[in-house]
């Protein structure tokens, strides 16, 4: 009753758009969502209460984004259509009594990841207004280093796994999944690659409070075939940690949310340095009880 809810395309991409139905004397916020289910489960539909809760309780106009799935649609389709959608709203904005202004995008798990690439994709255009920020929660944002300390903390943990992770990347880009184990051990990555992305994926940089009992791992042995075969792994579009810092620079203000029993939880944490080192204003909220899903 306190919502207009419709179903739309934005520019040929499904969205459903939740619309408060009491007056306003200005235009409201806008919150384009992307849902998470690893690039291939998840839709519109199934994160439809906390897009209505999102509505309501932020008094905002919400835009759900319904990227069509993987693998039928292959990577990085779902970036692209994540993308179009969120341009579409920053040039229509006025349509939908949206403050273009105050538009921010946010995602959990891989929609996290699109977040951040198309925050990242839309930092230096000056053509279209900007996003006022963007909140990642326990984003998926690099496929380098898989013995981070919270892989290895929480590696058992239910629903995503740190060997679930792997399946589910390689799922989503369908890739054969004999290559788990050897991603998984990071024989993916030549040497010359882990010496250019160690500042990025740097334990160093992670509060020891969440490196109790960690044991760094052994130098893995690469193999060429398997680096061949995942090459889009090193893709900032795939992995946006990797991004230069000239991309970074440019991103809004960020919100991260991490949580405890998480194997993403690492990948929130380097990436909140990155920004700051970038000079990012970035609120970080961290779940001690929280787990991924």
């Amino acid at each position: 009753s306190q919502l207009s809810i419709k179903d739309l395309h934005f520019d040929g991409v499904p969205v459903r758009i939740y619309l408060p139905r009491k007056p306003s004397a200005s235009k409201r916020r806008g919150v384009i969502f992307i849902h998470g289910g690893c690039g291939i489960f998840g839709s519109i539909r199934s994160y439809e209460r906390i897009c209505r809760y999102i509505a309501r309780k932020c008094d905002s106009v919400v835009v759900s984004v319904g990227y069509h799935l993987a693998p039928e649609h292959k990577y990085p389709a779902q970036t692209l259509e994540c993308l179009t959608a969120t341009v579409h709203l920053l040039k229509a904005a006025d349509t939908y009594g949206v403050d273009p202004a105050r538009v921010i995008i946010c995602g959990d798990s891989v929609g996290g990841t699109f977040t951040t690439n198309v925050c990242q994709e839309l930092g230096q255009r000056t053509d279209i207004p900007k996003i006022r920020a963007q909140v990642l929660i326990y984003p998926f944002l690099q496929a380098l280093n898989f013995n981070l300390p919270s892989h290895q903390k929480n590696a058992a943990v239910a629903f995503l796994s740190r060997e679930r992770t792997v399946h589910f990347i390689l799922k989503y880009l369908n890739k054969d999944c004999s290559l788990k184990e050897p991603i998984l051990a990071g024989s993916h990555v030549p040497q010359s690659i882990n010496v250019k992305c160690r500042k990025l994926i740097n334990t160093d940089v992670i509060p020891d409070v969440f490196k109790l009992g960690y044991k760094p791992p052994l130098p893995a042995l690469f193999l060429p075939q398997v680096h061949e075969e995942v090459q889009e792994l090193f893709e900032p579009w795939f992995c946006p940690l990797l991004a230069e810092d000239d991309v970074v620079c440019g991103l809004p203000d960020t919100c991260i949310v991490t949580c405890e029993h998480d194997v993403l939880r690492d990948e929130g944490l380097l990436y909140k340095k990155r920004l700051e080192d970038n000079n990012v204003r970035v609120t970080w909220h961290h779940m001690e009880k929280g787990f991924h899903g």
